[in-house]
This record gives structure tokens, sequence and C-alpha cells, in this order.
């Protein structure tokens, strides 16, 4: 992260003069560091939990070695990003071992420990103030070891709240199949019978107070008929039909589609400058339902004179779809519902639109995510180029 060892070496007070006693306790204290090691690795045998996650001696003596070029980096410095990039490769592999942060405390310790009775006889009048820089130094390395075990705590939380989502989803995708197949056989009937009934009506005389209620009970059917569609769309998102598709290309198409229902409200729909083409693996069709439904209800939220931008950009991994409009934001409540399915803020909606934008991308693995203000919404959509 760029600026974070900044902001730790500010924050422990770790000054040129610091840096200028760890440089020259490195000659001093680098004959030790081979002592150093041993006492580290037999304090990590003597812990049943620390020593688990040690596999066999040939790991042991890689570790070792590495211990001690972490001891040598870590008093020569300099202190800038390329050292904070090395420091978190080890505390991201800490995590991938498993290796419970207590003990990295404790480890820290026995090094601290070890410097400070060798600094006391090698340093002489300048002993307190190089012990003092020595603890600056390894208070900024646990810094940075503990932000990796947050992040992956932070990273577990989410994926714990997207399974109890999905979970949630899954249930609610179940009930509304088993609605949308009762009511739909009897809805084909009545609209079959209507059918029936409008062309007698008017085989025998086109009297508008008959046929006009029977056009009406047709087209209430054909708006039901396009509820249980939307039902079935949520409730079994259908496999993907993978590809290589243009995503820029799919994106043109859904703003060519919507500018008319943009234009309608006085607000402009624009396709921002994006590379000419960005080829992904995906389905192309559900890619395109993904961001036709973003589209819609960022043209639904603006005004007169509004704006609603389509962007994208990727990279080798993956590639992030951005819709933004300057509307008037959306609560905290609203929120927090928004991906609930039947929940909606429009007196028409079927409050499945934004469930099943969920759950398509999903589908293809990949993430949605919403930053909302007074002053507008961006959602920002991230999925990867093979699917």
């Amino acid at each position: 992260m760029i600026g974070l060892i900044d902001e730790l070496l500010v924050y422990v007070s770790m000054d040129e003069a610091d840096q200028a006693r760890l440089r020259a306790l490195h000659p001093l204290l680098a004959p030790r560091f081979p002592e150093i090691a041993v006492r580290f690795y037999e304090a990590v045998w003597r812990n049943a939990g620390a020593s688990a996650v040690l596999q066999n001696p040939e790991q042991v003596e890689r570790l070792r070695v590495t211990l001690i070029d972490w001891m040598s980096t870590g008093l020569l410095g300099p202190y800038d990003d390329r050292f904070y990039e090395r420091r978190s490769r080890i505390g991201r592999r800490h995590v991938a071992i498993g290796l419970a942060h207590q003990y990295m405390f404790t480890a820290m310790n026995v090094v601290r420990l070890a410097y400070h009775e060798h600094i006391t006889m090698i340093c002489g009048n300048e002993a307190m103030a190089t012990s003092r820089a020595v603890n600056k130094l390894l208070d900024i390395e646990l810094a940075i070891m503990v932000r990796h075990y947050q992040l992956d705590s932070e990273e577990k939380l989410v994926a714990r709240e997207r399974r109890g989502q999905a979970e949630r989803l899954t249930a609610m995708a179940t009930m509304t199949a088993g609605i949308a197949h009762e009511v739909r056989n009897p809805l084909n009937a009545a609209k079959l019978q209507l059918e029936l009934l409008g062309r007698r009506l008017r085989k025998h005389g086109d009297d508008a107070r008959l046929v006009e209620p029977c056009e009406l009970a047709q087209r209430e059917i054909d708006r039901l008929t396009t509820l249980l569609n939307d039902f079935l769309s949520f409730a079994r998102p259908p496999e993907l039909h993978l590809g290589d598709s243009n995503i820029v290309q799919i994106l043109a198409h859904v703003v060519d589609l919507e500018r008319v229902a943009a234009e309608r409200r006085g607000a402009e729909l624009v396709l921002v400058t994006s590379p000419p083409e960005l080829v992904a693996h995906v389905d192309a069709g559900k890619i395109h339902q993904i961001v036709l439904n973003l589209v819609r209800n960022a043209i639904e939220v603006v005004t007169a004179g509004g704006h609603v931008s389509v962007e994208i950009v990727g990279d080798e991994v993956s590639f992030r779809i951005r819709v933004q409009d300057d509307g008037p934001g959306i609560s905290a409540e609203v929120r927090d519902r928004i991906y609930e399915p039947f929940f909606s803020t429009k007196e028409a909606g079927t409050g499945l639109g934004m469930s099943i934008v969920h759950s398509l991308v999903a589908l293809h693995g990949g993430t949605i995510e919403i930053d909302t203000s007074p002053r507008g919404t961006r959602f920002d959509v991230r999925i990867p180029r093979r699917v």
C-alpha cells in the first residue's frame, strides 16, 4: 500500500538519526544473525501451535535463511514502498500457512530480546538510543504483518455475508419458482379464452364497450406474464453459455437501445471513451442483461438535464463495468435492501431487477459494488475475463 510505510515512520517517530543507528548496527550484529535464528526456531519448536505449521527440516532451513535476510534488510533499509512490499509478502505468507497472529508477536519478541542483549554488549554509550531505534523498527514490522491478518479477517467477513445473502436468495428463488409455475398455467388459459372472446365479439359487431374491456384484460395478463418471466429469471438463472465476446460492443448496443429512453426524460446517456475492443470469455446475453438493468435504473432516477455514463476498463485478469448517474443517490435503508427480492421503490416495480443483476454477476464469479451520495450513484461490476 503506497504511503502506509511513510505513515508508520511518522507514527513511531523514526527519524534519520534512528535509521543511521540501525545501519551502523548492521555490521556489528550481522555475525550474530545465525545464532539469533537458531534461538528463534528453538522457541518455535517448543510451542506446539507454532511448530504445527512447519512441515519438515528442509523447510525450516529455508526459513532460517530467509530470517537472516529479513534481519539484515530490516537494519539496512531503506524504508520505502519496496521495503513495505517485501514485508507484505511475508505477512501474506503467514496468513496463507495458517500461523496464528499471537505466535507472530511472541516470535518477534524472541528477536527483540536477542537484539537488545547484543546491543548492550557492543554499542557502548549508544546502546539505549540504538535499542529505541530497534524497537521502532520492529514495531513497524509488526504493524505491516498485522495488517495482513486484518485484511484476511475482513475478506472472510465479506465472504460470510455474501454466503448468507446467497442462501437467502436461493430460498426465495425456490419459493418464487413454485409460485410462478402454479400461476402460469391458469394465466395462459385465461389469456387464450380472452383471445377467443375478442374474436367472437368482433365477428358479431365491433362494439367498443365490449371489445375494449376484453383488450384491457389481455394487456393486464401480458403484464402479469412479464412479471412471471422476471420471477423465473430470478428463481432459476440459466447456465452460462460462454464464448469470446467484445464487451465494448455489448455496452455500445445497450447505450444505443436506451438513449431514446434517456432523451424522453431530458437526460443524456453516454458511453465514456473506452478501448475499441475488450474481449472476455463470458455469457454475452447475460452481460447484456446486467448492463441493461443498471442503465435503465440509472435513467429512471435522473431528472431533466441529468447524465448517465457507462464506462469499461480492464486488465489481463478481469474487466470492470461502471454505470454512473447524477441522480439523488440511494438512502442507507434502500441500499441495505437493494438486492433483496421483491423490494422496490417503484410503484409498478417487481423488485427483481437488482436481484437478477446480483445473481448474474455472481454466476460469472464477479462482484458488484455501490458508491452513492446525494450527488449520484455508481455501480461497479467486476467480472473475470475467463469465467
